[in-house]
């Protein structure tokens, strides 16, 4: 099994959880041109790769994530340079739907995406995180939707999920102000699980809680993700019709009979990848 060379992520994996981490500390982890694409990589290697059942997201350092790279905002003019302005807006728009793919790769992923979040949590980042499956936080995370800030309109994902988060008036209110949110508000919106008194604390129990996920049927819980995130989208009735045919197709398993043998013989079943 070949780790991906990454420059600004690391990566690794242990008894099933692969760990990803935003790795340009002296930038706050700022979010230049290969960041984005990188995360994309790791994402489609987690989601590829056997051995992973779970994965966690977190930044090196003080802060989780700082946004996007201002450098590389500002060179985004130059990226899109053309004679006629229609081809310039029409380079503008892809580029925006790449940057918005590799965010949603997170998402894509089959494997569960917990997130660790400590220090800031702004702009880009927030885009980032909320495509996790779930959110865990320190005392001192700041949460914000900063490009109201920029002049921008947020345009990788906040604006589509972090209603579905926090419900529609408070992701409103945050995108128009662009104001900060610590963690105890965080926690009580609903936009991140749980808040510790401290990044290790943090560390320690996000890794409980994937290790419990890992030790659960690798089948199961990439079910229990697909049904999840299509249900969100669709309605009652077609999430229902969903969930039947995805059983009607994958229920009936080794791990199902290994989880009733495990539970009859009073032992911790073991899965396979």
């Amino acid at each position: 099994m070949n780790l991906p060379s990454l420059s600004t992520l690391s990566l690794s994996l242990d008894q099933g959880i692969a760990e990803i981490r935003l790795n340009r500390p002296d930038k706050s982890n700022a979010m230049n041109d290969a960041m984005w694409q990188e995360i994309r990589q790791a994402a489609d290697w987690v989601d590829a790769t056997p051995e992973v059942r779970v994965a966690i997201l977190s930044g090196e350092g003080r802060n989780f994530c700082a946004g996007i790279d201002l450098a590389m905002l500002g060179g985004i003019q130059q990226r899109i340079a053309h004679p006629d302005g229609a081809r310039s807006r029409e380079m503008l728009r892809r580029l925006i739907l790449d940057l918005q793919d590799c965010l949603s790769s997170i998402e894509r992923c089959r494997k569960p995406v917990l997130a660790a979040i400590q220090g800031a949590c702004v702009g880009g980042a927030l885009d980032l995180v909320t495509c996790c499956d779930m959110r865990y936080a320190a005392a001192d995370a700041v949460f914000s939707v900063k490009e109201i800030d920029l002049a921008m309109v947020a345009d990788v994902g906040t604006l589509q999920r972090l209603p579905r988060l926090i419900g529609e008036g408070m992701a409103r209110e945050l995108a128009y102000t662009g104001r900060n949110v610590d963690a105890e508000e965080a926690a009580a919106l609903g936009l991140v699980n749980r808040v510790f008194a401290s990044p290790e604390a943090l560390t320690a129990t996000v890794r409980e809680i994937a290790q419990t996920i890992a030790a659960k049927s690798p089948i199961a819980v990439r079910g229990l993700k697909e049904v999840m995130n299509y249900s969100r989208d669709h309605s009652v009735a077609d999430g229902l019709n969903f969930v039947a045919t995805w059983n009607a197709a994958l229920l009936l398993s080794n791990d199902l009979n290994e989880a009733v043998t495990g539970q009859r013989e009073r032992r911790i079943p073991r899965f396979s990848d």
